[in-house]
């Protein structure tokens, strides 16, 4: 699979939640400045709650904005034969009979692009998959915790 291809839209995916929570932060804001939302009395607390939705909308929009920074200047790595599972890593993984792929990313884990009609799941050095997987090498036998199960998965590629 081409990795830049695969970047890239993680990249535009990005861009695209960015821009709608930009709008979602910019509506919060708003509302929690509106003159409507000035408390009527000490139990009226609309415009409080209103500004702690736009507090936490700013974070997000910073952490998109981090990540969309740190895909942009991740380098695309070829990974061979003796190296490990690591930051721009795409990971192909078998499990009962079924290939799923993963790319490790520096952050957005949780982001699924589809590429050549598989879809990639980003994940983290930090995520329980992430820390399992991590120094890994193609070919290994591994049992993987997924939630509460532990599954035979065999790692079928690194690139």
């Amino acid at each position: 699979m081409n990795k830049r291809a695969i970047i890239k839209k993680i990249i535009t995916k990005l861009a695209d939640e960015l821009e709608v929570h930009l709008r979602a932060a910019r509506y919060s804001r708003d509302e929690a400045t509106h003159e409507q939302n000035k408390p009527e009395n000490k139990y009226d607390t609309r415009g409080l709650e209103a500004s702690y939705l736009a507090r936490g909308q700013s974070k997000q929009l910073a952490e998109l904005d981090a990540a969309i920074v740190e895909f942009e200047k991740l380098a695309v790595r070829k990974f061979g034969a003796d190296d490990g599972i690591a930051i721009g890593a795409l990971v192909a993984l078998e499990q009962f009979g079924e290939t799923n792929f993963y790319f490790i990313g520096p952050r957005a884990g949780g982001t699924e692009v589809i590429h050549d009609k598989k879809e990639v799941l980003v994940i983290t050095p930090q995520s329980p998959l992430g820390e399992q997987l991590n120094g890994r090498k193609a070919g290994e036998q591994a049992k993987l915790k997924f939630g509460n199960e532990t599954r035979a998965t065999k790692i079928i590629s690194v690139e």
